[in-house]
């Protein structure tokens, strides 16, 4: 858990309520004992109502793991952690002297649960309730083969790619009464949620079902351990790529991959059960509406105004379309990024965070309803994600839409031709859609600030990878014969398109590139330091490569004002409140 999400109550750490039994070589959890204990051997087990009354403040015996044998109750204490004093409060919700003690003003750095953003961050984060009893909540979770179409799993040394599918799959009680009750489950809503490598912001990026995409092929597992390749289909709709064929989720993986450059790492899905049940366990989420709705299909009935939504409502507000907006599909994700929007700050409030009810039922909510590949499919796995998602702040939460453009059946999109691949490349570069100025600062002291070389030793190979023909020659001109870089090369071509200008250079050149971007007027996520990055002429020297992308406007026109924040894609924060219209 990362520092404004770890489960403390007094300094307690609650990592520290694990402790080692010296007979089985297995972790056992340790709670600190409301009373003074008997040498009574512990039960065998916990159940989930032994969890719950401790939760609850009730009093409970204390267990150990499934599968361990039964020890003595002379068990360690968790430990107090440096400079905590020698009484220790009790947790909130939990006895421990007198009555219950008051959460401190300071409970949002002291909570027993890890927090996060959008329903992925949700259904990863909740899973800290997990160690109240693990095995329960570890057989809850559905796992799902990724047949190898992820990084294999995510680093905390990277950033992190999830992509979370919710399907229109009817199963379920009640579910049959929204019609096409035979429905396979396609991806009827899916957003690609990137965290960045420091975990100072995040950005979910919704992808339209109704988005024209080339599917590529599916090594898909099948139940008798073979392989099986189901082939792949070109222009067809985004929502295919999931039940169709029998396509699973690691299809959609692929798909999504193919279509943006992106890696993804782990994939999660969410039927319409789970709406209903984690917007019912945190006791409903806000949404505002600027006029009234009233929609036939959805059975959405609700005034101008604000109003706490659950279960069947939630559900009924997520599927509206016709009545908002245009009445697209556009238009319900639009709904649907407002609601994940105050379903994350409704998981970061103290309503949630302090109450152990609401913590319980999410953890069985979450673990019940999800589906999630086979390479997190353990409470602790799904905890250590957790950990590195819950690390980003609200404000730094980015919400965002795939630019497409109506396609000419009237019935589909495509994706905006420059617009989304420049979005991809944002992303796929680690940039933020959010001002996160710290971030800018440190980047821009890293890269342009030191020594500058002579123009005259600026050594530079020039390619074309996305600019106006002609315009690496032009580059060339402008450099030698105007700024007096004149070791430089044009080479044509680039290997690829770039969305982005891009100048890629060894470490023993940086003074060379920091010249060359102050004379082009490039940004400091422009410039990609690295080992090898260089190449070597016909004279057997070194050169920076200078490769020309989509953004470039011509030589000697600055680059630099070319960022994130000034990307030409709708797009919102978390913290924000926006009112649907």
């Amino acid at each position: 858990m990362d520092a404004q999400g770890r489960g403390r109550a007094d300094d307690i750490d609650p990592a520290d309520q694990w402790v080692l039994n010296p007979n089985t070589g297995e972790y056992e959890l340790r709670l600190t004992p409301s009373a003074a204990q008997s040498g009574v051997p512990r039960p065998r087990s916990a159940t989930p109502a032994t969890a719950g009354a401790r939760a609850a403040g009730r009093p409970a015996r204390a267990a150990t793991l499934p599968g361990t044998r039964d020890v003595p109750d002379v068990v360690p204490g968790p430990r107090r952690r440096r400079g905590a004093p020698a009484e220790e409060e009790p947790l909130p919700g939990r006895r421990g002297g007198r009555g219950r003690t008051k959460p401190k003003k300071s409970t949002g750095k002291r909570i027993l649960v890890w927090t996060g953003g959008t329903l992925a961050f949700l259904l990863v984060g909740v899973s800290a309730a997990g160690y109240l009893y693990y095995q329960h909540l570890n057989s809850n979770i559905n796992k799902i083969s990724n047949d190898g179409a992820g990084t294999g799993g995510f680093s905390k040394d990277r950033a992190i790619n999830l992509l979370v599918i919710g399907t229109d799959k009817r199963t379920g009680e009640g579910n049959e009464k929204y019609g096409d009750s035979g429905s396979v489950g396609h991806a009827d809503t899916t957003i690609l949620l990137h965290v960045s490598k420091d975990r100072t912001n995040a950005t979910a990026m919704s992808i339209p079902r109704d988005m024209v995409v080339d599917i590529p092929d599916c090594p898909t597992k099948q139940e008798d351990g073979s392989t099986k390749i189901i082939k792949g289909t070109d222009d067809v709709r985004f929502n295919t790529s999931l039940g169709q064929d029998d396509r699973t989720p690691s299809c959609t993986m692929r798909t999504v991959t193919e279509l943006t450059g992106i890696k993804l790492d782990h994939f999660m899905v969410a039927d319409f059960n789970a709406v209903k049940t984690l917007s019912t366990a945190i006791g409903g989420v806000e949404v505002c509406l600027a006029k009234p709705i009233k929609d036939s299909k959805s059975k959405l009935n609700l005034s101008k105004g604000k109003h706490t939504i659950e279960g069947e409502q939630a559900l009924a507000f997520l599927r509206t379309r016709y009545s908002v907006g245009f009445g697209s599909d556009l238009s319900r994700i639009e709904l649907q990024q407002q609601f994940l929007s105050s379903m994350i700050r409704q998981m970061k409030s103290e309503d949630t965070l302090t109450d152990p009810t609401k913590v319980l039922n999410l953890a069985e909510a979450a673990t019940s309803a999800l589906s999630v590949d086979d390479q997190i499919s353990d409470i602790k796995k799904l905890a250590s994600l957790g950990q590195e998602v819950g690390k980003v702040k609200t404000k730094n939460i980015s919400f965002t839409t795939v630019p497409v453009v109506d396609n000419t059946d009237g019935a589909t999109v495509l994706p905006t031709p420059g617009k989304a691949e420049q979005l991809f490349e944002t992303i796929k570069n680690d940039i933020s859609l959010t001002e996160v100025k710290k971030q800018a600062k440190q980047k821009q002291a890293a890269k342009l600030k030191g020594t500058r070389a002579d123009a005259s030793e600026v050594r530079v190979n020039v390619y074309n990878g996305g600019a106006p023909a002609g315009s690496a020659q032009e580059t060339l001109n402008w450099l030698q014969n105007d700024v007096g870089v004149t070791k430089s090369s044009q080479l044509g071509n680039a290997d690829k398109t770039l969305s982005k200008t891009t100048l890629a250079y060894d470490p023993d050149q940086a003074d060379q590139a920091r010249k060359l971007a102050d004379l082009m007027g490039l940004s400091a996520s422009a410039l990609k330091p690295g080992e090898g990055n260089s190449e070597e002429t016909s004279q057997g020297v070194s050169a920076m490569v200078l490769t020309l992308g989509k953004d470039f406007k011509g030589a000697g026109v600055s680059l630099s004002g070319s960022s994130a924040a000034n990307l030409d894609v709708d797009k919102s924060t978390a913290d924000k409140e926006k009112c649907a219209s």
